[in-house]
């Protein structure tokens, strides 16, 4: 049995993470078994998940399959942003410089702030009464 080529990147943002698969063919997307349209209903989201492909010129090259949980929508598809970039590094090493200036190799650090003790919230404090 021939072994096919698969490449692989986990992607993170806020509380989501991707694991992505890159397999060779026409471009078609997959998340969680359903096709991309079907599972992002914005057209920004969808944009988010093929930058990478538009940056290294490689649209229509590589199928996507996608497993991704946690967080929303927004999170969910800048994790598989950080994903196929990280797996298009394993195609092609020299996709880097590219993928590091577009600034999708970067894992977004930003995460929600713990609630602290004495408050409603991270930071929000309960109704200061004078009186």
């Amino acid at each position: 049995m021939a072994k096919t080529n698969k490449y692989y990147g986990t992607g993170r943002r806020k509380s989501s993470i991707a694991r992505v698969y890159l397999v060779p063919g026409t471009g078609k997307v997959t998340i969680n078994k359903k096709d991309m349209n079907e599972y992002f209903g914005l057209e920004t989201l969808k944009l988010i998940v093929n930058q990478p492909f538009a940056a290294t010129g490689t649209e229509g090259k590589y199928d996507v399959l996608v497993n991704v949980k946690g967080g929303g929508f927004t999170g969910q598809a800048g994790a598989i942003r950080h994903g196929i970039a990280r797996a298009l590094l394993q195609v092609d090493a020299d996709n880097r410089p590219i993928l590091k200036k577009a600034g999708y190799l970067t894992r977004d650090p930003r995460m929600k702030e713990r609630k602290k003790y004495g408050l409603k919230a991270a930071r929000r404090a309960p109704q200061f009464s004078k009186r």
